[in-house]
């Protein structure tokens, strides 16, 4: 069984758009919870993401959210396997990917979505099953 990101992502997602203040950003992260917020244009389209990391940077609460977002966007379809998201997250070194559908943004994986499809699953060592294997056929 494959997961698929569209099975993992958070759906409900806090979108912000560039004009917003940093004030505001960091009001909305602290409510709801969350550590990373797209900014999106007028078709729901992403144009960056705004994260804790970048709330940090000294900046005037008044400031447009476009002065700290990170304009790089790393998107993933919904209907890739969460594989891809993990694959991205790694090698890019980040902690959040925007999920889109049709250039839409429709939700957002992060690495803590992915801690959580590890913890539920149990790993065995692939040596172990093998040799349990082969003692099974022998017998």
């Amino acid at each position: 069984m494959t997961v698929k990101i569209a099975d993992l992502m958070a759906r409900r997602v806090v979108t912000t758009t560039p004009h917003q203040t940093v004030g505001h950003v960091r009001s909305m992260m602290v409510r709801n919870r969350i550590h990373s917020v797209p900014v999106v244009g007028p078709k729901n389209e992403p144009l960056g993401i705004v994260t804790t990391a970048d709330l940090s940077r000294r900046v005037k609460e008044g400031s447009p959210v476009s002065r700290i977002m990170s304009r790089e966007v790393t998107v993933v379809p919904a209907y890739n396997d969460v594989s891809a998201a993990a694959r991205i997250m790694r090698k890019k070194k980040i902690h959040h990917v925007i999920v889109t559908h049709e250039k839409q943004v429709i939700g957002l994986i992060s690495s803590f979505d992915l801690l959580k499809l590890v913890e539920g699953h149990r790993f065995v060592d692939k040596k172990t099953t093998q040799s349990a294997k082969k003692r099974l056929k022998a017998s």
